[in-house]
């Protein structure tokens, strides 16, 4: 079993939010923001929480932030980011925006741990999931060589690693929901209220 002080957990928080059309990250959802439910379900399982963004808005919240080494340039910048700020062999890597994440869902990850693998990701509706997902420290070197290349496409990066998919039930589907726009804030609102 892998000890929580070798695991940190890195939220992406520097997005356009371009759908959304505001921040997304901060939006209430029951009177909390959504990346407080990505923190939330990161706490039980890790040792450190860093956020990566250029917004000082979220050094509200209390958790390490490290900006963006390279703005504008997507996940793979903020994987790498998140990365090379993290001390631990382990990170648990989400976006901001999947308010009904679980831990039950990263302690599934965790579960999976073997010392060949690089990425161990969600898999839903066949669908590899990598900003739900634990990368070994050693990826770093790999993103920063696909920022070197110029190379925005995170798939593409993520396939150049060992990595392993954990194929989720159907049930376990809808925590992986993503909030993009304010239809999706909204189903997310619903849920909510009927769960």
């Amino acid at each position: 079993m892998i000890k929580k002080e070798n695991i940190t957990g890195i939220v992406l928080a520097g997005g356009k939010s371009s759908r959304m059309g505001k921040d997304k990250s901060l939006l209430l959802l029951k009177n909390k923001p959504l990346i407080s439910y990505s923190i939330d379900a990161l706490l039980p399982v890790t040792n450190e929480i860093i956020i990566v963004s250029d917004y000082e808005k979220h050094e509200a919240l209390g958790y390490k932030r490290t900006k963006d080494e390279i703005p504008d340039f997507g996940p793979v910048s903020g994987i790498y980011s998140g990365l090379k700020a993290s001390t631990t062999p382990y990170n648990l890597i989400l976006s901001c925006d999947i308010p009904l994440v679980q831990t039950k869902i990263l302690q599934t990850l965790l579960n999976e741990i073997e010392n060949d693998f690089e990425i161990i990701m969600i898999e839903s509706e066949k669908k590899a999931m990598p900003l739900i997902a634990l990368y070994s420290k050693k990826c770093e070197d790999k993103f920063y060589q696909a920022i070197q290349n110029k190379q925005h496409r995170l798939m593409h990066v993520v396939s150049e690693c060992k990595t392993k998919r954990i194929a989720l039930s159907e049930e376990e589907k809808i925590l992986t929901s993503n909030v993009n726009t304010p239809y999706e804030l909204e189903l997310v609102k619903n849920y909510l209220s009927l769960s």
